[in-house]
């Protein structure tokens, strides 16, 4: 088994952890982000009123195939940056690290190949997490349909807009490979000025060859951070992603990503851009802060259950 392969399982493994301690913020801001009504809801409220109507689990409604889906994304992200990491540096002589250019490039790369990939498994995701919002009691009536499992969610997709529905949104989402080409040049550039400012402190003080090591809270916080601004720049498109996979009929009006864009601007103005950004904030960057922190840990516990049995 290669490395590539072995930093795959520890992402999915670190993505699945990640996801099942913030599942309710995601289930709450894809609600958020899909709505289109004037009145917003505080999260407070919201939560408040998915409890009363839904029960408490129905802030997990879609975990199942969430954790599907971040273990395929996060798997096969790591893959293919991994795998073009490698290829870059084969390909060229020199240092053994990737200038922030091929960082970017092998960013671009496995964030495409994921999104074309994972994007049927979002889809069922979305669908399922804004279920009961289209399948709504009347008033004073009590909600007795079962929620819809991954399988029936498929068939239902399938029998209403056929296979290709599988792929709505997917040039907002394209778009949004751009996230995490941000979110790991600022983790690059912040733990290499982190490194250098410690490392030269540590020098100065009579360590002559010493080299600052991060720890895992450092991770912690560089990661969060990164994701924080990634989130905060690309939320917009985010916005449309959520609506085109829910599969809005008004949302299908969009002719492109930007266009989505600019008619949301235009018909509910710069906050129904932002719908839903608090909680998908704090579930970001909570999530990449245990991601960060845990991915490296992971991989070096899996690399070394692996290691007897690469070895036979």
């Amino acid at each position: 088994m290669g490395d590539s392969t072995i930093h795959a399982l520890a992402g999915a493994a670190g993505g699945i952890v990640a996801m099942c301690a913030t599942y309710p913020l995601i289930f709450l801001s894809t609600r958020a982000a899909v709505e289109t009504k004037r009145e917003q809801k505080t999260t407070y409220e919201a939560v408040l009123d998915i409890v009363k109507r839904e029960g408490v689990v129905g802030l997990y409604s879609g975990l199942n195939s969430s954790l599907l889906g971040i273990a395929v994304t996060n798997g096969v992200y790591y893959y293919f940056y991994e795998s073009s990491r490698n290829f870059i540096l084969k390909a060229r002589v020199g240092s053994k690290g990737l200038s922030t250019l091929e960082s970017m490039l092998a960013g671009l790369i496995a964030g495409s190949a994921t999104t074309i990939i994972s994007n049927p498994i979002w889809v069922v995701q979305t669908t399922q997490a804004v279920y009961s919002m289209d399948n709504e009691p009347a008033e004073g009536a009590e909600a007795k349909e079962e929620r819809p499992g991954i399988l029936q969610t498929i068939q239902h997709i399938l029998r209403k807009d056929g296979i290709t529905a599988f792929w709505r949104g997917l040039g907002p989402a394209l778009v949004l490979v751009i996230n995490p080409i941000i979110q790991y040049t600022v983790f690059e550039q912040l733990k290499n000025f982190l490194v250098t400012g410690r490392t030269a402190k540590l020098r100065a003080s009579g360590a002559k060859n010493a080299v600052a090591v991060l720890t895992d809270w450092d991770y912690f916080l560089l990661g969060a951070l990164s994701k924080l601004v990634a989130t905060s720049s690309t939320y917009p498109y985010i916005v449309v992603k959520s609506r085109l996979q829910a599969g809005q009929a008004h949302a299908q009006r969009y002719k492109s990503a930007l266009d989505g864009v600019l008619t949301i601007l235009r018909e509910e103005g710069v906050e129904g851009l932002y719908r839903g950004v608090g909680s998908k904030l704090a579930q970001s960057v909570l999530t990449a802060a245990i991601l960060f922190a845990g991915q490296r840990r992971i991989y070096e516990l899996t690399k070394k259950a692996l290691t007897p049995v690469l070895v036979k």
